[in-house]
């Protein structure tokens, strides 16, 4: 097989004409910071996930952050996270000044285990951070019912899971709160920002106020004229608010979401085809429960050394990468919490094997035959 000569990368935006013309009016207009735009996207995305209050944030780490501060989450308090995901989850728990306890996940989903939930529940125990990993589902009743049964907040982290669904339903309104990423790498991107949703509106309006300094109303329409420049600070919030040139870039974006997921399906099932029959790939699951979103395509290789294996791939002009170095074997996880390696055997097993492939809409499938065909060649 012939190389090419373009690399493809690991992901690229989908961003178009449409997004610069909507910031360029957002730039004309003078209102450059949370505005009407960011509104538009709000309703959008509650609209997309049939959800009722959303919050637009500067990224989905700021989310889960007030959420959790919402929430009342705080010293002495436990969250529980799977080791197998991205740094963020258990950083906010620390900035709360409370303990994020990890479990191991699922060796076919990645996400995290139930049972090894339930062991891990103490009295000290407030919420658990289920993370929808590559946009496959957690299996969200059993978990919902572990919850209620412990009195625990449920707080999704779907950073990779806009448009995934849970037994028909779209990725949203399970728990107390979801949270979304739009970084550049993310189904739909606004470059850099997250978004908060839920159905409880208090919860809603306290995420809101904690966006923005704990002010107790829009404090943004105070420079219109429809508003007042008398404001209060009825809590201690942040400072997490989405500007007006994201939300803009985020509604357009969310006009193009149907159609970015069928393309990553078409060539995540390309993939499935072309690489089912060679020995020693192990390839994603879509189980009876979910409609998998395809954030990203996790490969696992057996019998063939992982970084060898990245290093082949690129020698063909093909990007890869390796989703995630599960938390416990960080430097400061283990010196602070005491984990150690070997604590989460599954994890650790995932991780050594694990391999992302390029998946995004731009691709063609013939870029895929060319990736699974140099796959062959490189496990010959």
């Amino acid at each position: 097989m012939d190389k090419r000569e373009s690399f493809i990368g690991l992901c690229k935006p989908g961003i178009g004409d449409e997004e610069a013309k909507s910031v360029a009016e957002v730039l004309k207009s003078g209102w450059l910071t949370t505005g009407p735009k960011v509104k538009e996207f709000e309703e959008s995305v509650n609209t997309f996930t049939n959800t009722n209050f959303a919050v637009g944030l500067t990224s989905a780490t700021g989310g889960l952050h007030i959420v959790l501060a919402a929430l009342g989450i705080g010293p002495g308090d436990e969250v529980i996270i799977p080791t197998y995901t991205f740094i963020s989850c258990a950083h906010i728990v620390n900035w709360l000044g409370a303990t994020p306890i990890l479990v191991d996940v699922e060796p076919d989903t990645f996400n995290i285990d139930v049972e090894k939930t339930k062991a891990a529940i103490t009295e000290k125990t407030k919420a658990i951070m289920p993370v929808h990993f590559a946009g496959h589902s957690c299996d969200m009743d059993p978990m919902l019912k572990l919850a209620k049964e412990h009195n625990l907040f449920v707080i999704e982290d779907a950073a990779h899971a806009i448009g995934t669904k849970y037994k028909g339903n779209m990725i949203g309104g399970h728990g107390n709160a979801v949270v979304f990423s739009f970084y550049a790498t993310k189904t739909i991107t606004t470059g850099e920002g997250g978004m908060v949703v839920t159905n409880d509106a208090a919860l809603g309006k306290k995420v809101k106020q904690l966006s923005y300094f704990g002010v107790d109303k829009d404090a943004f329409n105070r420079y219109s004229d429809k508003g007042n420049w008398f404001y209060d600070v009825t809590d201690m919030g942040y400072k997490y608010n989405m500007d007006n040139m994201h939300g803009a870039i985020g509604t357009e974006q969310m006009k193009k979401i149907d159609f970015f997921i069928e393309k990553r399906r078409t060539l995540a099932k390309k993939y499935s085809e072309l690489l089912a029959e060679v020995p020693g790939l192990t390839l994603p699951i879509e189980k009876d429960y979910c409609f998998h979103s395809y954030h990203l395509y996790p490969l696992l290789v057996d019998n063939f050394p992982r970084q060898k294996f990245i290093e082949k791939l690129h020698s063909w002009n093909i990007g890869a990468s390796v989703h995630f170095i599960p938390l416990h074997l960080f430097t400061y996880y283990q010196e602070k919490h005491g984990y150690k390696k070997g604590d989460f055997p599954v994890a650790e097993s995932l991780f050594n094997r694990e391999v992302s492939l390029p998946l995004f809409p731009d691709m063609t499938e013939e870029d895929v035959e060319y990736i699974a065909n140099a796959i062959k060649e490189i496990l010959q």
